[in-house]
């Protein structure tokens, strides 16, 4: 990755020196501005984009007075080690967070959790940041359907049968293209990672920071990675969790992370099988695995009904949704009891009302049937920054052999599932890259072993590539670790940001 110059480009002065306008917004004790970048980094003169940024200020006494974070130029934030007269209450500047997506809010997740859930000391020394990326949320969000239309796509038949069915599935892929284009021609072009880590920086320096603090989840990783990448000497105390490799292939991408919902079912059907009542059965968790593949192959058959109270709306569970209601539990075993009790009522009592809840939650639908921004922000990130998995259904169909033996359950539905950049109206603008940042401060990369959405091997890739990676492993379930309950882990992250001290050399916590 190439490498930005150090000193802030002429045509961008104007970004880099603005001053944010906070205001009181939302929940009580958060503070909310709009901050313009350029939509286009090549033609800065193009028009802007107005991105939404939160933040919930320290909560210990800041140290300097008030400079920190309050939109003051230059490099307000104090150096490591800095000393307050009240030891532990030094002031260290903004700590930006993204949750990952792509598509997540950022300031969703800071006003509903990372404000309140971090920890106090962090929260004490530190304003806790959010910014929207460019397409998300708040920030000029793409929309491709309304929610009626939403609920059919959500609907459309993921593992077709004959030529017939796949006809159909693309012709879904190819609608919600073109409702985006339609809907978001603006912006559409202007949502890479690329550009949404430079806006990144200039959200640095209109906070006052001289360096960035930023601890980023799932895709966050790569946002943070490719931050680096671009700006390696304003790297600060950089967390990685849950993270990606960005040296492969879109193809390469998906058939991984096939593989790492295939790992992460096995833990829960070792989990399941010991338990007498368990839907799936008691014999093996590869025997739960072909039970579960014959289950969906029913419900292509004939879906059951989801009920007509809060969140059903008279839809019927068919493979589509079951699957993604089983994929959104694999996220974090301490939802394995609901799933448990989801393919009960789904599998015995014909019920597919809990089942469809969990796939609800993982598309960002609401109760009253309407959707979150989230899957068609998510599309048009992923299929701008990487070139399309496959060139045609044929394509997908040679490819089958492959995403089945990554995963007999899930394999044949996400295979298909990766069709939809093939008919983007945009062409993408990245490519696979191995991203090093050379000169950054050391970075924390964290893995868990069993992770669903981003396999173990993608953070020793990632920790492998960048210079001063330091690869901090957790050996368990769920995505992510930091802040899921393992001490070894978030003592270690709490550390690096608290006083600067990263792992010497790779660490293991379980």
């Amino acid at each position: 990755m190439a490498e930005l110059p150090r000193s802030t480009p002429k045509e961008l002065t104007s970004y880099y020196d603005q001053k944010l306008r906070w205001r009181e917004c939302g929940v009580s004790g958060f503070q909310c501005a709009t901050m313009k970048a350029p939509l286009n980094y090549d033609k800065p003169d193009a028009g802007d984009v107005k991105l939404a940024v939160s933040r919930k200020r320290a909560t210990g006494k800041p140290r300097g007075g008030d400079a920190v974070g309050a939109g003051a130029k230059g490099g307000g934030a104090p150096k490591a080690g800095a000393r307050d007269r009240k030891a532990g209450n030094q002031r260290l500047g903004s700590l930006l967070v993204n949750p990952g997506g792509p598509g997540g809010s950022a300031i969703g997740y800071l006003q509903a959790y990372a404000a309140l859930g971090y920890p106090e000391a962090v929260r004490a020394r530190y304003d806790m940041v959010a910014i929207d990326p460019r397409g998300v949320a708040r920030s000029e969000p793409v929309t491709c359907m309304n929610d009626r239309q939403m609920d059919t796509y959500t609907q459309t038949d993921i593992t077709p049968d004959d030529r017939r069915e796949t006809d159909q599935l693309a012709a879904s892929y190819k609608k919600f293209a073109k409702g985006c284009a339609q809907r978001s021609g603006k912006v559409l072009g202007h949502v890479s990672t690329v550009e949404t880590a430079r806006d990144m920086d200039i959200l640095r320096a209109a906070l006052g920071d001289e360096k960035l603090t930023y601890v980023g989840a799932s895709y966050g990783t790569f946002l943070g990675a490719t931050y680096a990448g671009l700006f390696p000497d304003r790297v600060g105390r950089l967390v990685l969790d849950g993270a990606m490799d960005p040296s492969l292939t879109s193809r390469e991408m998906n058939r991984d992370q096939t593989e790492g919902f295939e790992t992460a079912f096995q833990s829960f059907a070792r989990d399941c099988v010991r338990e007498r009542d368990c839907p799936l059965g008691t014999k093996s968790a590869a025997d739960a695995g072909k039970r579960l593949k014959k289950f969906f192959a029913t419900l292509d058959r004939a879906p059951v009904p989801a009920g007509d109270g809060p969140g059903g709306g008279g839809r019927k569970l068919g493979e589509a949704l079951a699957t993604t209601g089983v994929i959104a539990a694999m996220y974090d075993e301490a939802a394995w009891p609901e799933l448990r009790d989801a393919l009960t009522s789904a599998m015995k009592a014909k019920d597919g009302s809990a089942l469809l809840a969990l796939s609800d939650s993982y598309y960002e639908r609401d109760g009253d049937g309407t959707y979150s921004n989230l899957m068609f922000a998510n599309a048009a990130v992923n299929c701008l920054d990487l070139p399309p998995s496959f060139s045609s259904p044929d394509d997908v169909r040679k490819s089958l052999p492959d995403f089945e033996k990554a995963s007999p359950v899930f394999g044949e539905g996400l295979a298909w599932s990766a069709l939809n950049c093939t008919y983007w109206p945009v062409k993408a603008t990245g490519k696979p890259q191995r991203i090093e940042a050379k000169g950054a401060a050391p970075i924390i990369v964290t893995g868990t072993t069993r992770d669903p959405a981003t396999p173990y091997r993608w953070a020793q890739a990632l920790a492998s590539q960048l210079s001063s990676g330091r690869l901090l492993t957790y050996e368990g379930d769920g995505h992510t670790a930091y802040g899921r309950g393992s001490d070894c882990v978030d003592a270690t992250i709490n550390t690096y940001l608290l006083k600067g001290r990263a792992p010497k050399t790779d660490k293991r916590c379980k």
